[in-house]
């Protein structure tokens, strides 16, 4: 298997909707971006499928090596060794790279937020990041995109922190911040027991509209001159605006379910925004 077969076979399996906004791609874009999502799956499942805290930290620290090996040509696992084509073709920073890794570590040294201002940083790691770094693949001309991407990566986390509440606090993990379960009267048992309320409707209400509003500031903030290279993106933002429509239309059941759309309906939205972007 090559290091992008590697890629690939992890994009796929994944299931994600990240999957079907690189269907439409030109090949070596394709390619950079399946590399790089594979690079994130690769740091992420560090922190979400080991359970040694001790384990994860020395797994993450080989990890930034790696990065840091990639960026001197040594590359030695598959995902780097495909990133290694993107480094040449595309500018993505090293501390960028890195600053995934960081966010991943986020997890192993706290599993709560005081508020959103503490959750922003995490946030902005391990998925504005991202964002910035899709955006330099997908290409742009106008620096205002960054900022687009910024966004659009930070409304995409919050929609995953809405659609994951339940699963996220049988872990141990609460992203929802603190001052803010206080101020709607929700216990965090409640979360972890999947309790539901008239208080925890009115909280995931509050935590849809702030997702709703970034999506709107992101989509805002993308240059009429870059929207047909951001297309891909675009795509993620509708896939991902549909899922948090499915969880409302839901009443924001989420602590006992996860709502993800079928793959049939993905692959649809991708090829309409791809056409009328």
């Amino acid at each position: 298997m090559t290091p992008d077969q590697y890629c690939q076979q992890r994009a796929a399996q994944s299931g994600s909707s990240f999957y079907y906004s690189f269907l439409f791609l030109e090949p070596f874009r394709r390619q950079a971006i399946t590399a790089l999502y594979a690079f994130c799956r690769e740091v992420d499942d560090v922190v979400d499928e080991c359970t040694d805290p001790t384990l994860s930290r020395a797994k993450l620290g080989w990890w930034r090596g790696e990065v840091q090996a990639t960026f001197a040509d040594r590359p030695s696992h598959p995902v780097t060794q495909a990133l290694t084509l993107s480094l040449r073709n595309f500018s993505l920073p090293q501390e960028q790279l890195l600053e995934i890794i960081e966010g991943m570590e986020m997890d192993l040294e706290q599993a709560r937020y005081a508020d959103f201002k503490a959750l922003h940083l995490y946030c902005y790691r391990v998925a504005s990041v991202v964002g910035l770094l899709a955006a330099e693949i997908f290409g742009y001309r106008d620096r205002m995109t960054l900022k687009y991407a910024h966004d659009l990566g930070l409304a995409f986390q919050l929609t995953n922190i809405i659609r994951d509440v339940g699963e996220d606090a049988r872990r141990g993990r609460i992203y929802l911040p603190q001052d803010e379960l206080s101020r709607f009267g929700v216990d965090e048992a409640d979360l972890a027991q999947a309790r539901y309320s008239d208080n925890f409707r009115r909280l995931m209400e509050f935590q849809v509209e702030r997702a709703r509003t970034t999506y709107r500031q992101a989509l805002a903030q993308l240059p009429a001159a870059d929207r047909k290279a951001q297309r891909a993106g675009l795509i993620m933002a509708a896939i991902y605006r549909a899922t948090l429509d499915e969880i409302v239309r839901d009443g924001c059941r989420v602590l006992d379910r996860r709502i993800s759309l079928p793959p049939l309906r993905k692959l649809w939205l991708a090829g309409k925004t791809w056409i009328v972007a």
